[in-house]
């Protein structure tokens, strides 16, 4: 029984560590800082690519941002265009900013409620979905994560997790217009 619990616990400790997990406190002295309501009020465009487990590229896609600041909540609207893959053409984010600095964000396409926090530079976004693959949906997890590259250029990686792992990565650039 004790090296059936030790088997156990030996794959559940692998299975954890099988999802990227970024520590944000490392980047809370990284400059310039970002601030979401400031990057994305007006218009953002944002070119970006989907990757599978192998590495292979199955979404390419241009997006376009248009962001409405109204008091503590931004009106994030996104039109998608696809080179390769399809995917949806519209999502209508509405971020609220906490008292506490976080950030609450809901869209139609997410479940429940999205959450975020700051550091530094780096800005990370977390929800889930589900997404059609082929003829199924699957609910999935997204650990976003955006970089400043300075006031008018953004890098953001998601993390599209599943079960624990890692299913895909999204790698998008951002440039204010």
């Amino acid at each position: 029984m004790m090296k059936q619990n030790f088997f156990v616990l030996i794959v559940a400790v692998v299975l954890v560590g099988c999802a990227t997990n970024l520590d944000g406190e490392r980047y809370r002295s990284v400059r310039p800082n970002f601030d979401l309501f400031e990057f994305f009020n007006g218009t953002v465009r944002a070119w970006g690519l989907v990757q599978n487990t192998s590495g292979e590229v199955v979404q390419r896609f241009e997006v376009d941002i248009r962001g409405t600041v109204s008091g503590n909540r931004i009106t994030l609207d996104e039109t998608f265009r696809y080179a390769i893959g399809t995917g949806p053409e519209k999502r209508v984010w509405k971020v609220d900013r906490l008292d506490t600095g976080e950030y609450r964000g809901i869209a139609e396409d997410v479940l429940g409620e999205a959450t975020g926090s700051v550091y530094g530079n780096a800005f990370r976004w977390s929800y889930r979905m589900e997404i059609p693959v082929r003829n199924t949906l699957y609910e999935v997890a997204f650990e976003d994560w955006f970089w400043a590259i300075d006031d008018r250029r953004l890098l953001n990686r998601s993390y599209i997790q599943k079960f624990g792992f890692d299913i895909a990565e999204v790698t998008i650039f951002m440039e204010r217009q």
